[in-house]
């Protein structure tokens, strides 16, 4: 009996995900457990494998579809199978559309104009919030060819417009000005409104729009920003790349490495930052798991290194280099960025003196970093020049404290300005 292949949920927050590329065509063979495709998850761009074996008798969305967790992707079944009853929904909710314009054309012949006008959407077409429904990939072709997706016609599952849609219009002859834009849009642009085209989201940005939103909106968060003397951990950093170096290691001890392993020994000295706050319940982490934020093509992402504070500085900063780069490539597992109990976002490489950070739920912290500078500093009365970093933690104030949050932040500049603490 045929089985329908349905979208997985490939990390524990995707909800929906952009099928890439389909590893098989329709008529192969593919065994269970056998990769089927390559999915664009909000986290990481995943292999999906497949399961259930047997010949791949239709493919339901084509590459650069959006589709959300659950919803149909292939029919796998035995060679010459009847799936008529499977996809036969789709092939109902077609047919009305389609026979609509023969009964309107054998009552009333259509006039010129009306024949030279781009076909209507239908209802199928439209999502819920009024956008028309269309893959990434056909959402950018259009832009990049000036070509308004209201002149298409989808003929991808429920009228979504994809690829081939696009590559259609484009060959054929462009619309006038007027038959792309309504009249009422072209005077509210003369009236001074700004030219604009939408590019779309990744699932990654939809991921991050809504769940910051969400944090942001919910959580009441307070903010304590602290000065710290890097001096002795910029001097430390120096010896130590200086003898791996010496050892023939291709790698080096970065500041973020650093000031990770502070994090992760201040925590474990001051467990009651290491909390969590979720369904109006607060709850203590038993491990301490550092995420740290990378930038990445799409957005952002937080490689988690778990049980830090039981990890050399060197460990550290092998684990940190290999996950960024990974994370970077979209090859992070799911394990790899979830999990965290306390997360460090640092634009200090970016020149930025200080910043504040949106909370990563359900943390009760996440410290901003900025850049390590030179600056006029007054030390024993005297003005001098000392090497300064700003930090600033931001607490979620149903889980934390300020006591509690200015102990933990002294206790990661003890760390950083006698860093040979951090060593033992």
């Amino acid at each position: 009996m045929a089985e329908v292949m349905e979208m997985l949920a490939l990390s524990p927050t995707m909800e929906e995900g952009t099928l890439v590329e389909w590893l098989k065509k329709e008529g192969d063979t593919v065994e269970e457990g056998e990769l089927l495709a390559e999915v664009e998850t909000d986290k990481a761009t995943m292999e999906m494998e497949s399961f259930f074996g047997g010949t791949i008798l239709k493919l339901l969305v084509e590459a650069g579809a959006t589709v959300k967790v659950g919803d149909p992707l292939a029919i796998i079944g035995k060679p010459g199978e009847d799936i008529s009853s499977l996809v036969g929904g789709e092939a109902a909710a077609a047919a009305p559309a389609a026979e609509a314009p023969k009964a309107e054309a054998a009552s009333e012949p259509a006039p010129k104009e009306a024949a030279a006008a781009p076909a209507a959407k239908t209802v199928a077409q439209e999502a819920g919030d009024g956008r028309l429904k269309a893959s990434p990939l056909a959402r950018r072709m259009a832009e990049d060819a000036g070509i308004a997706l209201e002149n298409i016609t989808g003929s991808g599952p429920q009228g979504r417009i994809v690829k081939s849609d696009v590559e259609q219009a484009m060959a054929s002859p462009a619309p006038s000005v007027s038959a792309q834009r309504p009249a009422a849009a072209s005077s509210e642009l003369a009236a001074g409104d700004v030219k604009r085209s939408e590019i779309g989201l990744t699932q990654m940005r939809k991921t991050i729009a809504r769940r910051l939103a969400q944090v942001w909106q919910s959580t009441p968060h307070f903010f304590l920003t602290m000065d710290i003397d890097m001096g002795p951990a910029m001097a430390q950093r120096k010896l130590i790349n200086e003898q791996i170096a010496a050892a023939g290691g291709d790698w080096k001890v970065s500041v973020n490495d650093m000031i990770i392993k502070a994090c992760a020994n201040a925590l474990a000295n001051f467990p009651q930052m290491n909390v969590g706050y979720e369904n109006e319940q607060l709850f203590q982490f038993e491990e301490v798991n550092i995420g740290v934020a990378v930038a990445i093509e799409d957005g952002l992402i937080t490689p988690t290194i778990r049980n830090a504070d039981a990890k050399s500085l060197g460990a550290i900063a092998r684990e940190a280099r290999e996950l960024a780069i990974r994370a970077r490539e979209k090859k992070l597992r799911p394990e790899e960025y979830s999990s965290h109990t306390f997360s460090i976002s640092n634009l200090g490489m970016y020149d930025i003196d200080e910043f504040t950070a949106v909370l990563n739920a359900p943390d009760a912290g996440i410290l901003a970093c900025g850049a390590v500078k030179q600056v006029p500093v007054v030390k024993d009365g005297e003005l001098t020049v000392g090497t300064r970093m700003k930090i600033t933690l931001s607490c979620d104030h149903r889980a934390v404290d300020g006591a509690v949050g200015a102990s933990f932040l002294k206790e990661v500049r003890s760390l950083l300005e006698n860093p040979i603490l951090m060593m033992v």
